[in-house]
């Protein structure tokens, strides 16, 4: 028994040590997309993504057995993918979606969850068959399994409020935005926290406006 403790604290260490080295790895790309996102006006942002993109690749090089490596190339792919618009964003959407469930393979947890509530967003904003793989019923479904993992978080909570109102369900998506204003700060992400505060405040006005 002494000598299995001895083989397993190595490994425990290890694991802890490989799962810091993706958080340092993206923590770069975390920052750099939410400057892009929230600061860069929307003519420059098709070729940041461009250029955040490759630094993603390598990322994943990397990491190839890391969800966080996957689940932040797939975030970068589908924002490019948005900033470039038409059908020439769809290859982008595909990326991506390929990216967040191989990340959902490795560690369906993995960042809270975030494969789930990235991989609901591409399904209700992409177009459905015969354009794309757009689905509201499989957009549903991983958005309420984001909530599941992380219920009290701001990405799944503003999400899903954005996908409800799309959906017409306006006094549930006021709940959860609401969820969504009262979540906890990210210490280590405080501009994409305020991005996502701006944008929850706009979907709020939406919201009263179409509740009159």
């Amino acid at each position: 028994m002494k000598a299995l403790k001895i083989i397993v604290l190595p490994l425990l260490l290890l694991q802890g040590i490989a799962s810091a080295d993706v958080l340092t790895d993206i923590k770069p790309l975390q920052q750099r997309w939410a400057e892009i996102n929230y600061q860069l006006d929307e003519d420059k942002r098709e070729q940041a993504f461009a250029e955040l993109l490759k630094q993603a690749d390598a990322v994943v090089s990397n990491n190839a057995d890391k969800a966080e490596a996957f689940i932040w190339r797939g975030i970068i792919a589908s924002s490019y993918a948005g900033a470039k618009g038409g059908l020439g964003a769809l290859s982008l959407t595909k990326q991506s979606k390929a990216d967040l469930e191989q990340a959902l393979s490795i560690a369906p947890q993995a960042l809270q969850g975030s494969a789930y509530t990235s991989l609901g967003v591409l399904y209700y904003k992409v177009p459905g068959w015969p354009v794309g793989f757009g689905s509201d019923k499989k957009a549903r479904q991983l958005l309420t399994k984001a909530l599941e993992v992380n219920p009290q978080g701001i990405d799944p909570n503003y999400f899903y409020a954005e996908f409800l109102t799309e959906e017409r369900d306006y006094k549930s998506a006021m709940r959860y935005l609401q969820l969504a204003k009262q979540a906890p700060a990210r210490p280590d992400r405080p501009l994409a926290d305020e991005g996502r505060k701006q944008e929850i405040a706009a979907l709020e006005q939406k919201l009263q406006k179409k509740m009159k």
